[in-house]
């Protein structure tokens, strides 16, 4: 019985670059006849005509299947909505804009056939924008302070994964979905295969920082309560810190009648610890919205239609 490759592609202002794509996976899974495969393309409302593009290419072939979700809500949704329904054995993540290295499918599938449960493209060099690369940077350290991520552990967006790993990860129903952490929380048996990361066919991300900001975000509030232990230990610093000073001041002006109060410092002093309250409550507001979020059971996507897909 012949493997099954399932590839995910989220599809977001790829109009001209993601056909290019979908023909080079068809021609590097026909290489080896052992294997079968699917295509699961998913528009995120791309304001383009990308959906138009993806419904021509799926008439055309049936192993090709499109889900157009309603509004966008972020490539980590539209992974989730392709996840819950692809069939193959192996689960491959591949970007719309040709920078995977589709060419290298065998190198990152070879591990899974080893016994890991997932493979990672490792780049040496991110051919990105500046900003890409410092919100990826950013995101990267987040994910080893708050998920304890080993150091080593560097992700990218040339993913394979067993199926079974997949099936967990569409267990998390909240919204704000984090495939980073949702992996982490499943297996750390993962391999890692350094390869060039190619240029994009045309045009340019989308994935600003901004976003990277807002992934940033999700994945702390979403998988870990640290934030607000670190929190709790820098109110108990600064008031330790409050403490101690006022009790210097209370000594000097004992000692000394006639020293004068000083303004700057006490203003400074308040500024500086209210920026701290403010940024604190900033953050307990954050988790308290998506947990009310959470609680009204907003999805973390809608989809308007498929096709190939059985309903």
């Amino acid at each position: 019985m012949k493997m099954k490759i399932s590839f995910v592609i989220p599809c977001y202002r790829s109009e001209n670059t993601v056909s290019a794509v979908i023909d080079e996976i068809i021609g590097k899974v026909s290489e080896k006849p052992e294997y079968d495969y699917e295509i699961i393309a998913v528009n995120d409302s791309s304001p383009d005509n990308v959906y138009d593009v993806l419904v021509n290419r799926a008439n055309e072939n049936t192993k090709i299947k499109v889900i157009d979700l309603a509004k966008n809500g972020g490539k980590h949704a539209a992974l989730m909505a392709a996840f819950a329904y692809v069939k193959g054995d192996y689960v491959v993540c591949v970007d719309d804009d040709g920078q995977c290295p589709v060419d290298k499918l065998w190198d990152l599938i070879e591990p899974l056939e080893n016994g890991y449960d997932m493979s990672v493209a490792k780049y040496p060099k991110k051919k990105q924008s500046f900003g890409k690369n410092f919100g990826s940077k950013i995101n990267s350290l987040m994910t080893r302070i708050m998920l304890e991520k080993p150091k080593d552990f560097v992700f990218s967006n040339f993913v394979a994964r067993k199926k079974f790993v997949c099936d967990k990860i569409i267990e998390y129903k909240n919204p704000y979905p984090y495939l980073e952490g949702l992996s982490l929380s499943i297996t750390r048996n993962i391999a890692f295969i350094e390869m060039e990361e190619r240029s994009r066919l045309s045009g340019t991300s989308g994935y600003n920082f901004k976003k990277s900001l807002s992934l940033w975000i999700n994945g702390f509030t979403a998988f870990s309560v640290k934030p607000l232990r670190i929190s709790t230990f820098l109110g108990m610093v600064f008031a330790t810190f409050g403490f101690l000073v006022g009790l210097i001041v209370v000594i000097k002006k004992l000692i000394n009648p006639l020293i004068p109060m000083g303004y700057s410092s006490t203003m400074a002093a308040l500024l500086f610890i209210g920026g701290i309250i403010m940024l604190m409550l900033g953050m307990l507001g954050e988790y308290i919205g998506r947990i009310y979020i959470s609680i009204n059971n907003s999805p973390q996507y809608v989809i308007r239609d498929t096709v190939n897909i059985e309903k």
